[in-house]
């Protein structure tokens, strides 16, 4: 019985080594020896924007002003904007937008980001579309990186660099947020590097038009089903952080658990809307999408199976040496959601909030998927 609940555990540990540090070895060991050339040129291309907005009469003109600020706005060529079921001001401000490239679609009804998209693009009069959401500010240069890399002709989707904004006086969680962020980002570099990146940044991304598929109205991650439909058709997804866009982190870690089990239950949709990217031979990035995105389900599960084995061999030296560093974990973790709560900062707890976090929330994320409570419409917690 010993011997057996000792593999188990180191079974489980093994398990979550392989999440959250062996696959970011595997991808990075892989894009230094198995990486893909990629010679990319500047060469001019009209391009297409598409954003999708709920009431962003605020954070529209400003929007706007990014884009048409580029180094390349020559090269844009429209902005179709789709106000979803807007109840303030976005179509009365579009409508005296100084830009004719500037188009309204006013929708009275709320349909969500993917009915739009798929309304709209086909629409779009350029080879090339630039799909972003309304808040985010464009870096100048960032649409000419994006478009340097079509020159390949099997490169079929590039996702700009979502940047969030250092903040003197951010919070634990922001600080934990940040951490993550950039773990999460060095995983895309590498996967791009090597063969692909399962999805893009839903910010910024941009697609050939010709690639584009409609995806089902009710899909919540429609910057991994969009991308992905173009990788199962032969082509690249890639990221490409010099297109940079800048946003805020969320301030607590409550803000950024409703966002994320929003995310983690789009993943566990994707399995249904999607069945085929689950087969390794119809899945050409099937190692990433498994490693990144499923296997990261699992890790809740996991952590609760080591600690509660952890306590049975905690007679074994070793094994109470090993709880003890778990319990310094969560109790660090304990001390960052406290230093949360009194708004301080503490870039020492915030990784460990952020860790504990984003396990809770994938269970509760979980929960939603088991009852089919996927709500396609976004509601902003800032």
């Amino acid at each position: 019985m010993t011997i057996a609940l000792q593999i188990a555990f180191w079974l489980n540990i093994l398990g979550l080594a392989y999440i959250f540090a062996g696959y970011p070895l595997v991808v990075w060991w892989k894009s230094r020896t198995s990486w893909t050339t990629l010679v990319k040129q500047n060469v001019e291309r009209p391009v297409s924007i598409v954003i999708v907005a709920h009431n962003e009469a605020h954070s529209l003109p400003r929007k706007l002003c990014s884009l048409l600020a580029s180094t390349r706005a020559d090269w844009i060529r429209e902005i179709l904007i789709g106000s979803d079921g807007s109840t303030d001001d976005t179509a009365a401000i579009l409508a005296v937008f100084p830009d004719a490239r500037v188009k309204c679609f006013d929708f009275a009804e709320r349909r969500g980001k993917p009915a739009v998209l798929n309304e709209l693009v086909p629409q779009c009069q350029s080879e090339f579309v630039l799909l972003a959401d309304a808040r985010q500010e464009f870096a100048p240069d960032c649409l000419e990186r994006l478009l340097e890399n079509f020159t390949d002709p099997t490169v079929g989707v590039v996702s700009g660099e979502l940047v969030l904004r250092a903040d003197d006086n951010a919070t634990t969680a922001a600080q934990g947020i940040g951490f993550y962020w950039k773990y999460e980002k060095f995983i895309r570099r590498c996967e791009s590097l090597w063969r692909g990146v399962p999805g893009a940044t839903g910010a910024c991304y941009l697609i050939r038009k010709a690639l584009f598929q409609p995806i089902p109205p009710q899909t919540i991650l429609d910057d991994v089903a969009i991308p992905m439909q173009a990788v199962a058709s032969g082509y690249r997804c890639l990221f490409e952080p010099a297109a940079q866009v800048f946003d805020d982190p969320s301030k607590s870690s409550g803000q950024e658990s409703v966002r994320k089990r929003r995310t983690i239950a789009g993943v566990v949709q994707l399995m249904q809307l999607f069945p085929a990217w689950l087969s390794p031979f119809r899945n050409p990035l099937w190692f990433e999408f498994v490693s990144h995105k499923l296997l990261r389900l699992l890790a809740p599960a996991l952590m609760v199976l080591a600690l509660g084995m952890n306590l049975m061999l905690m007679s074994v030296p070793i094994y109470w040496a090993i709880l003890n560093v778990q319990v310094v974990f969560y109790v660090s973790a304990a001390v960052g959601w406290l230093f949360q709560q009194r708004g301080r900062g503490s870039s020492l707890f915030g990784p460990s909030l952020m860790f504990v976090t984003l396990n809770l929330t994938t269970t509760l994320a979980l929960w939603d998927a088991f009852r089919a409570n996927y709500r396609v419409t976004w509601q902003k917690t800032t």
